[in-house]
């Protein structure tokens, strides 16, 4: 059966099963009786500005990142599959992701969400007012909007692992898959009150801090991405063809939008325009700047000369680090992290890559996996509750206490890598014996524009 009429049939399905109750305005007073609390505009613009910069991130960020790192016939198939995550997952999101995700209270149900909010049917506005979401000043509405954005980034992360050789069809249903099955548990587990939530009463040790995305985005779209590029195998022509990047000013361009977008990502993860807020991101940026500064050095000292590419690369490792610990941790200890994280992430993508043979196109796992590892460990290090009273010591501060912290971290580390590890393997298997994961020989000799796409996304008169 054709694979494109299964995708469409069921996207069609889904929105028929949208009840008539659901259709409807309720006529009842739920808005009024939700509303505990007044909205912040200043809270609440923050948030919408940060929604829209996270989205940034994708595309044109993440976009033209990836996109200038593949082979020139590649280049519209890596903007196609970031510019259609944004469309397929936000619709996802909306339907039941949320739900999954956020529905219910996770000290009550700590492995996954109930379904109050399918469809959106709970948060939608009644009467022109709506619920606010609890313990912030902004509409529920504002939340999920946020939320749904790290929904779509995550699964376009991963596909820097498969860049040049995955069908388009079966990104399509892998990722609409991955982020019900991995990444909606793993958002309920750890910032829903879940099992991996610090502080929450089915906590395992404790539980862990991730204030933006450590273990919930980085080490799992990381993982997963090893895991695409161990199953699916190299590129025809891995380790004897020409594969350098096709266009660095891209790269470079969507590096940098990445890094400001970042700051929407970190600092709106306060959920208010507050004091948290304002160290987030300029944790955020120290890291970044470090990290550039400690990859560009690496290739310095070891190549004879600085890269763009190294220093771009570094950025983002230096992001990717902050990420978890951005809401707990002083100034200093950012620059740590992130010089850290542009030299062990520089290793994992060159010693740890060429000794091993995988081909992670676009180094998901090297960056991502890696550094958001690293960064979830060294939140249980620097994390301090000078920053943020919520949360606690982390080693570095408390030698008595910070230890279990530490231990926290890396227990959530540890089974959000054999989750998403796991996971990831198994829905691959399935969708190649269904689907087939790899385009023909002679459509990935074509390219993907061409052979996925019907375009090219240069003319050469």
């Amino acid at each position: 059966m054709d694979t494109r009429r299964v995708v469409m049939g069921g996207m069609v399905s889904l929105c028929l099963l949208w009840p008539a109750s659901v259709m409807r305005a309720d006529d009842s007073n739920q808005g009024e009786a939700t509303v505990t609390a007044e909205v912040s505009a200043g809270d609440n613009a923050w948030m919408m500005v940060s929604s829209a910069l996270v989205l940034f991130m994708t595309a044109p960020g993440l976009a033209m990142f990836y996109s200038g790192l593949v082979r020139r016939k590649n280049v519209l198939g890596v903007i196609m599959q970031c510019l259609f995550l944004m469309g397929i997952m936000s619709i996802v999101w909306s339907l039941w992701g949320y739900s999954l995700a956020f529905g219910g209270d996770g000290n009550v149900r700590p492995w996954i969400g109930n379904g109050e909010h399918l469809f959106l049917h709970s948060i939608q506005l009644n009467k022109g007012i709506g619920p606010i979401y609890t313990g912030l000043s902004i509409p529920e509405l504002t939340f999920m909007l946020f939320q749904g954005m790290f929904f779509i980034i995550t699964p376009a992360l991963i596909c820097g692992a498969f860049a040049e050789r995955m069908k388009f069809s079966t990104m399509v249903v892998f990722s609409v898959l991955w982020g019900t099955l991995v990444y909606c548990p793993l958002c309920h587990w750890v910032w829903d009150g879940g099992f991996l939530a610090y502080g929450s009463k089915n906590a395992i040790q404790g539980g862990a801090l991730d204030f933006a995305g450590g273990t919930v985005v980085h080490i799992s779209s990381g993982v997963s991405a090893l895991i695409c590029a161990i199953v699916m195998g190299r590129r025809l022509g891995y380790g004897t063809e020409d594969m350098r990047p096709h266009n660095l000013t891209y790269t470079t361009l969507g590096a940098a939008m990445l890094w400001v977008g970042w700051f929407g990502f970190n600092a709106g993860s306060a959920g208010a325009a507050n004091f948290l807020a304002t160290n987030a991101m300029v944790v955020t940026h120290l890291s970044a700047s470090s990290g550039a500064v400690a990859w560009a050095f690496m290739e310095w000292v070891l190549r004879g000369k600085p890269s763009v590419l190294g220093t771009a690369s570094g950025a983002v490792a230096g992001l990717v680090c902050i990420t978890p610990a951005s809401g707990y941790v002083q100034p200093m200890p950012a620059l740590v992290m992130g010089l850290l994280a542009g030299i062990v992430c520089y290793f994992a993508c060159s010693s740890l890559k060429s000794t091993f043979r995988y081909d992670d196109s676009l180094d998901a796992f090297g960056v991502h996996g890696v550094g958001g590892t690293l960064g979830a460990l060294l939140t249980g290090v620097f994390a301090t509750t000078a920053v943020n009273p919520l949360a606690a010591d982390g080693l570095f501060y408390n030698q008595d206490t910070g230890g279990q912290l530490l231990a926290g971290q890396a227990t959530a580390a540890g089974i959000t890598i054999a989750f998403a590890a796991v996971a990831s393997f198994i829905l691959l298997k399935i969708l190649d014996a269904t689907m087939g994961l790899r385009v023909s020989q002679q459509g990935e000799l074509q390219g993907l524009d061409l052979s996925e796409h019907g375009e090219e996304g240069y003319i050469l008169n």
